[in-house]
């Protein structure tokens, strides 16, 4: 392989209001220019091109998450040692201890619990036919589902949205997001701190089991704490994420929704193609271990590297017309939205059932969506809407 001698360079700052708004053609430009771009801004190398993306991924001996995955130095020493922020056997063996819990078979008992909630909502809401797809569709199911699957108390539940937000916006560089998001990570540690030492989660739930591993000397009370909240942000923002463009992307596109509604089949596909068109986390950080190279550029030791997924999922060089929404893409598995290799999102089953069992419901009744004006969500790491006012036709 031969290095490229000059580094491609890029420097405009993607996390502007502006850019978090309207990334594609940031990504498109970094694509562009290289397998691996250095942002002036970030201090950082982004890899946006997808044979990229997956390599790095697939490296974790030398492109490592250990050392932290966030752009800022306050919240990588905040999450050391969690899940994310972890390689080789002890990531191995923190997610054995909940991975039980997560896999296909474990979850085909909550199937029918999340179908009825799923067929509940939707009904309610096809007959009031104007709502919020957001704020009464997207929130509203993961909402009654993660929180007794992960055991959390009802006591505190009021705070886990701005938690989860705050979780994301705090893995990004050090702009005003981020250093607004620390203190309320701050309070989401404490109150999982809390739990542990009470002991106060649901019996039977997935913090229960993880008590039971630490009774057992499995895994400390740290790392019991952070086991909990690891999978509370993802299991929350990534679907209503992807439920709000799900519904904004049939809503601009009837066609598709037509093409579904006539073969209900292809639902489990066009989840996957919500997530690659539209990917709900923009991309994690990761740090050279050593002098290395991406597809030719060179990468020296102790690099931040920002693995950038919603870039790989639109790569040209990979999809065939990437910025075209279609629920039969024969690749659509292909993106790589719930990430990649051994760090691959260990609670994409639980977000699969719940997106598919709402579009599933929705296409019984809704023969198209009438959308209104819609506004995005800002935060560092969550592409996601903050509204998707809809009205919906079951004529």
């Amino acid at each position: 392989m031969t290095t490229v001698q000059t580094t491609p360079q890029y420097d405009a700052d993607i996390y502007t209001d502006a850019a978090l708004r309207e990334p594609y053609e940031h990504y498109r430009a970094l694509r562009d220019l290289g397998p691996a771009v250095y942002l002036r801004a970030h201090d950082a190398w982004a890899v946006a091109r997808y044979d990229d993306v997956k390599h790095v991924l697939a490296t974790p001996e030398v492109f490592r998450s250990a050392e932290g995955i966030a752009l800022n130095e306050p919240a990588n020493a905040a999450i050391l040692g969690c899940t994310l922020a972890s390689d080789g056997e002890r990531h191995a063996h923190l997610r054995r201890i909940v991975a039980h819990r997560l896999t296909p078979r474990a979850l085909r008992p909550m199937r029918q619990v999340v179908t009825d909630a799923a067929d509940a909502l939707v009904a309610d809401l096809v007959a009031r036919g104007s709502f919020d797809a957001v704020g009464d569709l997207a929130r509203a199911l993961p909402l009654s589902i993660v929180p007794d699957f992960i055991g959390w108390p009802e006591e505190g539940r009021e705070h886990l949205l701005r938690w989860a937000g705050a979780n994301f916006d705090s893995f990004g560089p050090l702009n005003a997001r981020a250093e607004a998001a620390l203190p309320q990570c701050g309070e989401m540690a404490a109150y999982g701190a809390a739990l542990v030492r009470d002991g106060n989660v649901l019996p039977g739930s997935l913090g229960a089991s993880v008590l039971e591993a630490r009774d057992r000397g499995e895994v400390t009370d740290e790392q019991c704490m952070m086991l909990m909240l690891d999978y509370l942000a993802p299991s929350l923002d990534t679907t209503i994420s992807a439920v709000g463009s799900a519904i904004w992307l049939f809503g601009t596109h009837p066609e598709q929704w037509e093409r579904l509604r006539a073969e209900p089949d292809l639902v489990a596909n066009a989840v996957q193609e919500v997530v690659r068109l539209e990917s709900p986390i923009r991309g994690f950080g990761r740090l050279a271990a050593e002098d290395t190279e991406i597809g030719g550029v060179a990468v020296p030791a102790g690099a931040r590297v920002l693995v950038l997924y919603a870039a790989a999922n639109r790569d040209e060089r990979h999809f065939a017309d990437p910025d075209t929404f279609d629920v039969a893409r024969p690749d659509a598995l292909e993106q790589l939205g719930f990430g990649f290799g051994e760090h691959g999102c260990a609670g994409q089953g639980l977000a699969k059932l719940e997106i598919q069992a709402l579009l599933t419901a929705l296409l019984r009744t809704v023969t198209r969506f009438e959308l209104g004006e819609p506004e995005r969500a800002l935060n560092n790491l969550i592409r996601a809407f903050a509204s998707v006012p809809v009205t919906v036709h079951t004529d």
